[in-house]
């Protein structure tokens, strides 16, 4: 069996339940889905998604990025994109989700820029990545680990110390160290991301996030833009609305209470806003998020993110 078809075996038994699968390690979920999921939008974390089993396409910026058995798909920041999915109850989609540990990464980046300087590349959103057999058999090692308690609780941040080599060493790896430098404009803008998903429920002001990257406005609209694919205020209002989302599955909040908590004043405006971007009422949109995980109306929290 090749590492792949290992790791795959693994999955099938650690993923019990449809959806998402905690794992001794906190930063590390697992998923599976038995089912197609059509475009729908979503927000990513900052983190690292690994499809072993099925595929995703993600659509951002006008370019695709697919992950699948071949390829892993790395987020720097928080960005909101369009994404489907390939799976089938006979051939489940089974991912690894890491969800990035800042801290972690800038330590491996700066224990190898110490023995061996690497060459300096764009910072980029998102990337798209060929699995080579190193990082494919570090994944094996992983979800092995993942299978014994006592194994995750020793090995497991060794382990994604190893991984986190992998991807910043790896073919597109500079495009993602130079995100994790956080220089410039584009550490600027992450800055303020950092605040819009601290304080989303809050009246924030393009203006006063202008003046916290220290830029002027059009000069901060037009950073933001390049790194987010959108305007700041669309940003605040999909994050808002992503929010909202979870807070309707996950706890069962009626859409007007949601509204509330996360910032909307008026019901109906979050009503139309919402329809705008996820192209269902938030009623039809939570029926269709539950039957897409086969959630019931309280729904585990582990079992449903924004991606």
């Amino acid at each position: 069996m090749s590492d792949r078809e290992k790791t795959v075996a693994l999955l099938q038994s650690l993923c019990a339940l449809e959806g998402y699968n905690l794992t001794p390690l906190p930063d590390v979920r697992l998923l599976r889905s038995d089912r197609p999921l059509a475009r729908t939008p979503v927000l990513y974390d900052p983190g690292i998604v690994i499809v072993c089993q099925g595929s995703k396409q993600g659509y951002f910026g006008g370019e695709v990025y697919r992950y699948d058995a071949q390829h892993y798909l790395a987020v720097a920041v928080p960005v909101p994109f369009t994404m489907q999915t390939q799976a089938s109850a006979s051939e489940p989609l089974l991912a690894i989700y890491l969800h990035l540990d800042f801290q972690l990464a800038a330590d491996v980046l700066l224990q190898v820029q110490q023995h061996r300087p690497l060459p300096q590349a764009g910072a980029r959103s998102m990337v798209s990545t060929p699995v080579d057999p190193a990082l494919a058999a570090s994944v094996l090692r992983l979800v092995q680990a993942l299978a014994d308690p006592l194994e995750a609780a020793v090995l497991g941040r060794g382990l994604l110390r190893e991984l986190y080599y992998r991807v910043l060493t790896g073919e597109q790896g500079g495009a993602m160290r130079a995100a994790l430098a956080r220089q410039g404009r584009f550490g600027a803008i992450f800055t303020t991301l950092r605040r819009i998903h601290a304080a989303y429920r809050e009246p924030l002001t393009v203006e006063q996030l202008a003046l916290e990257a220290a830029m002027s406005v059009p000069t901060y609209h037009h950073h933001f833009r390049a790194v987010t694919g959108s305007t700041p205020i669309q940003y605040l209002k999909s994050t808002r609305l992503h929010q909202a989302r979870l807070l309707m599955v996950r706890n069962d909040r009626s859409a007007a209470a949601a509204a509330s908590e996360v910032g909307y004043e008026s019901a109906s405006q979050f009503g139309r806003e919402f329809k705008r971007l996820f192209g269902l009422t938030p009623a039809q949109e939570v029926r269709r998020m539950r039957a897409s995980f086969a959630l019931p109306p309280q729904a585990n929290p582990a079992f449903v993110s924004s991606h």
